[in-house]
């Protein structure tokens, strides 16, 4: 059988719930095959990282089977890689190749053993220590061990981690991540499993990520709201509440089968419901005739003088007749009645949130912010080497770029005046405000419910006003209560919004920072929608290309260190 027919591993009815009988996965069934590419999406709380943490092994309290052919290796990236704070980058990225970096001590304390006396002055322990030797010396050259220090320089050069000295502790997000990415690559297992490996990556990183993606025989699953990436993979399976439904194709082609689905069902709810209303219809003008009928037989038995005994027996005729028409078109209604739900249910949610900031009475051209020759200082040293000049007006779409620590954050801090600057001018104006949604949503308080967080942003609607604008950015009356420590990221980054809009109706500068990290396709698509609707100020950080596409940005700063 060839490789790429060969099943890697399968999983027969997987089940995984939490505490409260929380179900996160349900009767998952699927196959992988060797060197498949494919993309797993779904919402957020829909199992995707369980899932993958379940095939690595690292999960083993569900229900099913997963079952692996023999002779095959799991690598495994988590959405937020474990990684000792201690040791250096060099140190972290060797635990990739640690099977050879042991081959090699061993292979060095084999030849230190060779000048103890206690080995040269037995031929038996001296044969033993060269048997041993010849099989690392086999080992060390079919790995090319030698030359291990210039393949780990070449891998984190590829990457472009940061300096092979520095401590885990002080890296970024996007650099932990990068250096998390080369410890897995270094390993080349079989099957890669990849946990939304794009989050904090620059534009240089994540093009070199789609780059190996492509090239690499390695098979792999990939949970990601990424679509670039997503749709350089071959395959795509969707988590849902009923389990997982198989694409033959990359993320676009899931979207476009995705819409032909909706329309369907749309065509068979718009015929069912016309069914029903028709059943409905025909039921009562049954019923009607029937009740016409028998008050007719009634005073035509009472003129030709029929007895009472026989006027009760047509009377139970007729009576029994009505519960047999009645019982028909009552089956009928309720089968019919049920499928709309079915039907419904299987529709995916499509209320959309619209961001309703209130429209700021700035004329569009006019100057908010006025940068010249900026830079900003961390002890002595500047950040950029060629300072900042740039000039912010009102109705400006800007995409703020620059990698991985180049100072974006510091900039955005520099432009709401919660830092300042060592060198040059940074001119605002007058009493300009500015709505600041950070990566982190720090806005949000996790020991607060979703309705009190909202309530401590703007306490003088009234409280069903606020329950009305929960309901439109998507949280239903069930989540009123729900504690903000237990809301998935999509979910943070909506009520950020929301809490946003209720406290600053007229925002002279929108700032987004990276608002697509750790949120799934549905929400991506809601903020991309939101953002793209927008009609204000707006500044951008984010490192997704088809995102700033598509939220049509017109102008670009862009941070070289």
């Amino acid at each position: 059988m060839a490789d790429d027919k060969k099943i890697i591993f399968s999983m027969v009815g997987v089940s995984k719930a939490f505490q409260a009988n929380k179900q996160v996965l349900k009767d998952i069934y699927l196959s992988f095959f060797y060197g498949a590419k494919i993309g797993i999406i779904g919402l957020n709380g829909s199992g995707k990282s369980t899932l993958l943490k379940i095939i690595a092994g690292l999960e083993k309290s569900y229900q099913g089977e997963v079952v692996f052919s023999p002779g095959y290796s799991v690598g495994y990236l988590a959405q937020e890689p474990h990684l000792d704070n201690d040791k250096t980058v060099k140190e972290v990225v060797m635990e990739g190749v640690q099977n050879v970096v042991d081959t090699l001590a061993e292979y060095e304390e084999i030849n230190n053993k060779f000048g103890l006396p206690e080995y040269y002055e037995d031929p038996e322990k001296m044969d033993a220590l060269f048997a041993r030797q010849a099989e690392l010396q086999d080992i060390i050259d079919s790995t090319d061990a030698w030359n291990l220090d210039s393949k780990l320089e070449r891998a984190m050069d590829a990457l472009r981690c940061p300096p092979e000295d520095q401590l885990v502790k002080n890296l970024s997000g996007g650099e932990r991540r990068r250096v998390a990415l080369c410890r897995l690559l270094l390993q080349k297992p079989d099957i890669l499993l990849l946990d939304e490996p794009t989050n904090h990556l620059d534009d240089v990183s994540r093009g070199k990520l789609y780059r190996f993606i492509t090239s690499t025989s390695s098979g792999m699953l990939v949970v990601s709201h990424d679509r670039i990436l997503l749709n350089l993979l071959s395959s795509t399976y969707e988590l849902t509440s009923k389990g997982v439904i198989y694409y033959a194709g990359n993320y676009d082609f899931y979207k476009e089968q995705k819409e032909l689905a909706v329309q369907a069902l749309q065509a068979r709810l718009e015929e069912n419901g016309k069914q029903l209303q028709k059943a409905r219809r025909q039921a009562r003008e049954v019923m009607e005739r029937q009740q016409k009928h028998d008050v007719r037989g009634k005073k035509q038995n009472i003129k030709s003088g029929v007895g009472k005994m026989a006027m009760n027996t047509f009377k139970d005729q007729a009576e029994k007749s009505s519960v047999r028409l009645n019982n028909v078109h009552t089956d009928k209604i309720h089968s019919l009645a049920k499928s709309v739900t079915d039907i419904r249910s299987e529709l995916p949610d499509m209320k959309t949130m619209r961001l309703d900031f209130n429209s700021s009475s700035l004329h569009i051209g006019k100057v908010l912010v006025t940068a010249k020759n900026l830079n900003y200082a961390y002890q002595s040293e500047e950040l950029w080497k060629s300072p900042l000049s740039f000039v912010i007006q009102s109705g400006d779409r800007i995409h703020l770029k620059g990698a991985n620590g180049s100072g974006k954050t510091t900039l955005l801090k520099l432009l709401t005046g919660t830092l300042s600057p060592t060198a040059g001018e940074l001119t605002r104006m007058d009493g300009l405000t500015c709505v600041y949604l950070d990566q982190e949503y720090s806005i949000i308080h996790d020991d607060l419910s979703v309705f009190e967080q909202l309530f401590s942003f703007n306490n003088k609607l009234y409280d069903h006003e606020l329950k009305t604008i929960l309901n439109r950015f998507l949280f239903p009356v069930s989540g009123w209560d729900k504690k903000c420590s237990c809301l998935s990221g999509g979910e943070k980054m909506r009520l950020s919004l929301c809490c946003l809009m209720v406290s600053a109706q007229t925002p002279d500068l929108f700032i987004v920072d990276e608002p697509t990290n750790n949120i799934d396709i549905m929400n991506m698509e809601i903020l991309t929608d939101t953002l793209k609707e927008y009609r204000g100020t707006l500044l951008v950080v984010s490192h997704d290309a088809c995102f700033v596409q598509q939220i049509n940005i017109e102008k670009t700063i862009t941070l070289n260190m």
